[in-house]
């Protein structure tokens, strides 16, 4: 655990570094230009926003883990309070839910946060595209950490040949394939309800956290290829292999917000084109229809023809670049408190069940 925020740590480093001069830029335009802000200044405030989840992300971490610890050795356990929003890191465990909850109409009561936090994950696409790749994933900050790096340290990032980056890229969409058949198609609502009461599902966060504490040299090593990777390419796990990035894309697809050109103002310096994380040709389209696009507004942000490009609704109606950051932290934000509100938000998982399943 504690090597693990050190790495972090460490390549956040190079984030704070690079965005500090910005940043304070930005405050400073902001409060004197009230909420007209220049989409230049939308990384500083990306890169703010993500690091904020970030640090939330770890201390929820500490504190599961804390919770765990406790329950294990039998100290302070009537003080131990679990934080519920540690089922984000269940997506698995979240789409199991949502498909139960569709079939059988009610959210179950073991692990009611990870359907709420999945829900609102694919509301937040549906809406804002895949935002919350690029706004709110910790893997997906952690991994733009890693490339900034590398960029810092080799000035040049590899890029895949086109046949090869087309294959890769369908693996996670047969992984996503996998989880969604495997699930949503093929599973009774009896056997969906019998799995997510079982003892193996309850202590599913547990089972997580351990094995990134007690991890196999197998799982340690491709941990380390792929943070290796991420220095050189970009974003390689979200691009090849995460199956939740796949379906929040095509999700996306249908959303009603897109970056837009303006073919009468872009000159075609092709700047958007090579800082965009995905690898779109930004520069020969209208809009960006793809699925690999994460709005992370790089490509609007370095424009160097402002109004050229745009983030648009409906492709007429701009959005403006705070407007746009205020509703994705707003929009999954709101879902945990629609959730908490609602009731389904605590795990009804007593602490005496939990010491029973942690003493197997």
């Amino acid at each position: 655990m504690e090597a693990a925020i050190l790495l972090i740590n460490m390549l956040s480093y190079a984030y704070f570094v690079r965005v500090e001069y910005a940043s304070k830029n930005f405050l400073k335009y902001y409060l004197h230009s009230g909420f007209e802000m220049s989409s230049r200044y939308m990384q500083p405030l990306r890169i703010i926003i993500q690091l904020c989840y970030l640090g939330f992300m770890i201390w929820l971490g500490r504190c599961f883990y804390s919770f765990a610890q406790a329950l294990s050795f039998g100290t302070s356990v009537q003080t131990t309070i679990r934080p519920d929003a540690i089922e984000g890191f269940l997506p698995i465990s979240g789409l199991l839910g949502a498909a139960s909850w569709v079939k059988n109409g009610v959210i179950n009561s073991i692990h009611p946060a990870a359907v709420i936090i999945f829900v609102t994950v694919i509301v937040v696409s549906l809406l804002m595209r895949r935002s919350f790749c690029s706004w709110i994933c910790p893997v997906a900050t952690v991994s733009e950490c890693s490339w900034k790096v590398g960029f810092r340290l080799f000035r040049n990032l590899w890029r895949l040949p086109s046949w090869l980056d087309i294959m890769l890229r369908g693996l996670k969409y047969l992984l996503m394939t996998f989880f969604l058949f495997s699930i949503v198609l093929f599973m009774s609502p009896e056997a969906m309800d019998t799995f997510i009461r079982s003892d193996y599902h309850k202590i599913a966060d547990v089972r997580l956290m351990n094995f990134f504490l007690n991890i196999s040299p197998l799982a340690l090593f491709c941990i380390i290829i792929l943070l290796s990777a991420s220095v050189v390419l970009r974003n390689p796990f979200c691009r090849y292999l995460c199956p939740y990035g796949a379906l929040l894309g095509l999700i996306a697809m249908i959303s009603p917000v897109r970056v837009t050109r303006n073919i009468k103002l872009c000159v075609s310096c092709g700047v958007c084109s090579q800082v965009c994380p995905s690898n779109i040709d930004v520069m020969h389209k209208s809009s960006i229809f793809s699925p690999e696009c994460i709005a992370c507004w790089r490509c609007v942000s370095h424009c160097r023809f402002n109004g050229a490009l745009s983030m648009r609704a409906f492709q007429y109606f701009a959005v403006p670049g705070f407007v746009f950051a205020v509703l994705v932290v707003f929009l999954f934000w709101g879902g945990s408190v629609i959730g908490k509100l609602s009731g389904h938000w605590h795990s009804f998982i007593s602490l005496e069940e939990y010491i029973r399943l942690l003493g197997k």
